[in-house]
């Protein structure tokens, strides 16, 4: 009972922090907002503000509201900024601008959390700490010189963060949970599943032993990519709350006028951040989910530099080979195709009308794919593939809303760089090349190859749990009989006879597997 009220209070708190600052509650929401909640939100004054009259001082309201409650709820914004089927195509927009910058803690606080943290005093790790070169909401970074003279950057976690995320989260989980029961449409956009996402992610961008696993992994993944560069990870002075890596001297990809008096293109910039994220997408199952130009650096090689791996995300070999298919399917507006795909991955329930989808799919694609090459967008176009989610009730895919959302970023950037960018001219080397290696013949020999293999593989362990499983029910079945030889011979004929079963329909498969 307290603590509902504790959250109750934190919540309403929060609320008319976001109605001074000019609220997130659009007038569509509130509409659709049930009776309870229409009533706490005006009595909290909450309610929707008049739009304001620039985006930009929207955006500037929105920071301001998120930096004043604290360093979760700029994790909830930038969270939600991937998530416009909860907060609408407009406010993630906004949200996706969210720049997560906090005031730095002080000098004395950072040395000693890397103290406690590595178990060695500062003198010991470097020769030199310098201030901190910018802070956000988890962690603050310092530039310093190791003892053996290498500049490199130290990333420390701020202190108490972990403590008040848990807090903010516990509240978190109790609006999902009171938005599930009290509003049936909203069960569809599974709120609490929400929060478990981001509470997921926080919990892995807060120990930064992670963030340096996925830097490591990536680097091992873009290894052979030559115009990709990825900071190395000094284990040795790395631990839970502490992240060291060389440090970069670059020119930020922000800085476009910068990157030309540095000699670099920025047009073969914009291609090789597209075909970098698509490579990550696509080959790796593994991709950089904050790819804004502030996590983007250009070396002095020309090379694209990526830092601040906090958020990352993943795709299964099956979900890449269906959004392949589907974007494929986009390119050579095979709409019924593109609708058979995604009732056989299951994105929409067997009982939805396939020809309908497959309508549905022309009106999404025809006027994305009917502009200028320069115009097209492989964001606005899964964007719109998305927002058909409650017309056909599809479940939501987070997942893959982070990869859409990345996706609208990365042209973002792109076009920053060459403003007639033509995304899927850029796209076409790395997309051709993933679907002619697992969508042709040689891809589809190969699947069928390594599903036979693994069902040899596991032949074994299968018959032995057909076995034991035949035989335990033999052995129950014979303590109820009597122990007449005709009995036994039937438990025998019993414990053989589904094992060899099993081993035939196992081989059969095989066999069809591999023609």
């Amino acid at each position: 009972m307290f603590r509902s009220i504790g959250h109750i209070v934190r919540l309403g708190r929060a609320a008319r922090v976001l109605a001074r600052h000019g609220g997130l509650i659009t007038p569509e929401q509130l509409r659709e907002a049930p009776l309870a909640a229409r009533i706490g939100v005006t009595l909290l004054g909450a309610g929707p503000k008049p739009r304001a009259a620039k985006e930009g001082d929207a955006l500037s309201a929105v920071s301001a509201a998120l930096a004043e409650l604290g360093p979760s709820w700029i994790k909830l914004g930038q969270f939600l900024a991937t998530r416009p089927d909860i907060v609408g195509p407009e406010r993630a927009e906004q949200l996706s601008e969210l720049q997560d910058r906090l005031p730095p803690f002080p000098q004395k606080e950072a040395e000693a959390r890397i103290e406690k943290a590595l178990g060695r005093p500062v003198s010991e790790l470097f020769a030199e700490l310098g201030p901190p070169v910018a802070a956000a909401s988890i962690a603050q970074v310092h530039k310093a010189r190791t003892t053996d003279g290498r500049t490199v950057a130290v990333k420390v976690l701020r202190p108490g963060v972990k403590r008040r995320f848990q807090r903010d989260l516990e509240s978190f989980y109790f609006a999902a949970r009171a938005a599930e029961r009290f509003h049936p449409p909203s069960r569809r956009l599974k709120p609490v599943e929400v929060v478990d996402t981001l509470a997921h992610s926080v919990r892995l961008e807060m120990d930064l032993r992670m963030e340096a696993a996925a830097m490591s992994e990536m680097a091992e993944n873009m290894k052979n990519d030559r115009e990709v560069r990825i900071p190395a990870v000094d284990w040795e002075r790395t631990g839970e709350e502490v992240l060291t890596t060389e440090w970069i001297d670059g020119v930020p990809l922000a800085d476009v006028e910068g990157l030309k008096r540095a000699g670099h293109d920025p047009a073969r910039l914009a291609d090789v951040v597209v075909q970098t994220f698509l490579k990550q997408l696509l080959r790796d199952g593994f991709f950089h989910a904050d790819l804004h130009p502030g996590n983007l650096f250009v070396d002095t090689d020309g090379r694209l530099v990526l830092v601040d791996f906090g958020i990352m995300g993943r795709l299964s070999p099956y979900e890449r080979r269906v959004w392949a298919e589907i974007l494929h399917c986009f390119i050579v507006h095979d709409y019924r195709r593109n609708a058979e795909v995604h009732f056989e991955a299951g994105y929409v329930p067997p009982h939805q009308s396939m020809d309908e989808f497959a309508q549905a799919l022309r009106a999404i694609g025809e006027p994305v794919l009917g502009r200028p090459a320069e115009e097209v967008s492989m964001g606005e176009l899964l964007g719109r593939l998305f927002r058909t989610t409650e017309r056909f009730d599809m479940a939501t895919q987070p997942q893959l809303l982070m990869m859409q959302k990345t996706m609208v970023v990365v042209e973002g950037v792109g076009r920053m760089l060459n403003p007639k960018l033509d995304v899927w001219h850029a796209a076409e080397p790395v997309v051709r090349a993933w679907i002619g290696r697992h969508l042709g013949p040689a891809g589809r020999l190969e699947a069928a190859t390594t599903q036979t293999g693994q069902a040899i593989a596991r032949l074994p362990e299968l018959l032995q749990n057909v076995a034991d499983a035949a035989r335990n029910l033999a052995n129950e079945e014979h303590r109820r009989e009597t122990k007449s030889t005709d009995s036994r011979a039937r438990a025998d004929w019993r414990i053989w006879l589904p094992l060899w079963l099993a081993a035939g329909a196992l081989m059969a498969l095989a066999i069809e597997q591999w023609w």
